[in-house]
Parts: C-alpha cells; structure tokens; sequence
C-alpha cells in the first residue's frame, strides 16, 4: 500500500529521480520554459513553486536552501534578482503546464512548463518576426534582379 507516499516515480530509482527534477528546475529557472513530458513537468512544477518561494523569502538560508537543490550558481542569481521581484506580489501560482500533444518516437504525453509572465516568449516571437522580415526583404530583393537575366534555353530532344 502507498499510504501517505506522494510523487510520481517516473520509472527511476531515488537518486536519478531526484538529479532529473533538479535538472528540470534550474531549466526552468534560466530558460523561463521547458518542454518534457506532463509527469515530469507537474513534479517539477511543485518543487520549482517551492524554490521561487524561497527566492521570494530572500535571507541567507534561503538563499543557501536554493543553492543546495538548484545546479548552477546562474540559476540562484536569476532566481532571487530577477524571477522572485517578478513574483513579490503573487501568492503562488507561479508556473504554467500547457499540454502540447504527442511525442512521435514513443507516444508520450508532452507538456511546455514555463513561468507565468514571461517576457522571453514576446522577446521570441519579436526576433521570429524580425528574421521573417529580413527573409522577405532578401527575397524581393533577389526577385527584382533576377528579371534582367534571360531565359534558359529549352532542351530539345
């Protein structure tokens, strides 16, 4: 019986289980995004709730709680200067779980984890816009000198 037993195994022993979700974590605290599947992202949800917490507590001991689970020094900068200020009037509810489909290799549940208000997904969605501009740009450009070529000539066979 698993009374009183919570989170999901996802298929590891304690050790993996645990280095996977601090992976997943400090991802998701430097990317603001990252796409797994729905299992492993609602794991990583609780705990990454958990660590902006902290971040959003600020003292030493905090600080040093979120050091010892996150993998980068990166990661527990840009927690407490720039996600926890971010968060400072929310009260949980830090992160979201969009269901994305199917992965095609073997069928699995996929999900995006991301952080509410992210700025990085307008920032991505300037450059792609800005990239398909150039794109465009360079490809009128090359259809208007193109016209002062002649034609190729036919094969006859």
């Amino acid at each position: 019986m698993r009374h009183r037993n919570y989170g999901r195994k996802l298929g590891r022993n304690t050790e993996h289980r645990r280095a996977l979700l601090r992976n997943l974590v400090t991802s998701l605290i430097l990317d603001e995004r990252i796409e797994t599947t729905a299992p492993k992202a609602k794991e990583a949800r609780a705990i990454a709730e958990r660590v902006i917490t902290l971040g959003k507590r600020g003292d030493l001991h905090a600080r040093r709680l979120a050091a010892s689970y996150c993998l980068s020094a990166a990661a527990v900068k840009k927690l407490f200067e720039d996600v926890a200020k971010r968060f400072a009037s929310r009260n949980g509810g830090y992160t979201r779980i969009v269901r994305t489909g199917w992965r095609p290799g073997d069928g699995a549940d996929t999900a995006v984890l991301e952080l509410i208000g992210t700025q990085v997904l307008q920032q991505r969605a300037e450059l792609r816009a800005k990239r398909a501009e150039r794109r465009k740009k360079a490809a009128e450009e090359s259809a208007a000198q193109s016209p002062g070529l002649p034609p190729e000539p036919e094969d006859k066979d």
